[in-house]
């Protein structure tokens, strides 16, 4: 995303920030065991492939996040690798980032965890083109799960967007999408980061970067990244005016920009 600086909210993310630039990091904390996950989701992933033949056979599966009512994140600890399944024999398919390319602590989703002997691994999105790819880490890459019960919808048919907390709608307000040439991608994706909009009124006051990444468009700053900013013309919305991201009212963004957290769920259909 372009033309924005980092906004830190939350104290103890600023306190990550200067944790993860630092010259070695802190250990791993508190990952919360198995037996305490949530029942599994319809939104989960499927379940992992079988362990190597040289593994362990007995294995459980906890699902962490339902991504609706509850959501949980972490930040990294170390650039770990991540594999295809939970096994360190696996195809690597990505690695963990300290940073965001608007250069704030970058965070992960917990989606579920897999325990086999004594270890435990943590299925993860992993931000980037083309959307969707998830991969297995260990658990000490991750630092203490943080919690969310929110989540963001955005409807690019009827042009709305509406912010669920413990199931209840707390925000609605109507949005502009990419146009069919340039779409806003559907998915499940997720808050990375809140940031302040500088350089001019054209992307309103404030921005929330997303994991989400435009089809095309990959020579914008970050590689595409999708953000959910204000705007200049608010004449536009509803609408599809833009370029792959979500514009809202400048009225609308500050008010989600306050609601949402850092973490939250966003769906988009």
């Amino acid at each position: 995303m372009a033309n924005f600086v980092r906004k830190d909210t939350n104290d103890r993310a600023h306190r990550k920030v200067g944790q993860l630039c630092a010259a070695t990091l802190a250990g791993a904390l508190m990952l919360l065991a198995p037996a305490a996950a949530t029942a599994a989701s319809t939104q989960a992933p499927a379940s992992p492939s079988t362990p190597a033949a040289h593994e362990p056979s007995t294995a459980t599966v906890a699902t962490l996040s339902n991504l609706t009512t509850l959501t949980r994140w972490a930040y990294p600890q170390t650039a770990s690798p991540a594999h295809a399944r939970p096994s360190a024999h696996s195809r690597i398919v990505g690695h963990l980032q300290y940073l965001t390319s608007d250069g704030q602590a970058d965070v992960y989703l917990a989606l579920r965890s897999y325990t086999i002997g004594t270890k435990v691994w943590i299925q993860v999105p992993l931000p980037g083109r083309p959307n969707g790819r998830t991969g297995w880490v260990i658990s000490t890459a991750l630092g203490e799960l943080h919690e969310v019960h929110q989540y963001l919808r955005i409807n690019r048919e009827r042009l709305r967007a509406t912010l669920y907390r413990d199931g209840h709608a707390i925000f609605n307000a109507p949005v502009g999408v990419g146009r069919p040439s340039l779409p806003t991608p559907a998915g499940h994706f997720y808050v990375t980061e809140k940031l302040l909009a500088i350089g001019g009124p054209v992307y309103g006051p404030f921005a929330l970067g997303t994991s989400a990444y435009a089809p095309s468009l990959s020579e914008w700053p970050g590689g595409g990244v999708v953000g959910i900013h204000g705007t200049d013309d608010p004449q536009l919305i509803p609408g599809r005016p833009p370029h792959g991201c979500i514009r809202l009212r400048n009225a609308d963004i500050t008010r989600l920009w306050r609601l949402a957290e850092v973490g939250t769920p966003i769906e988009i259909v």
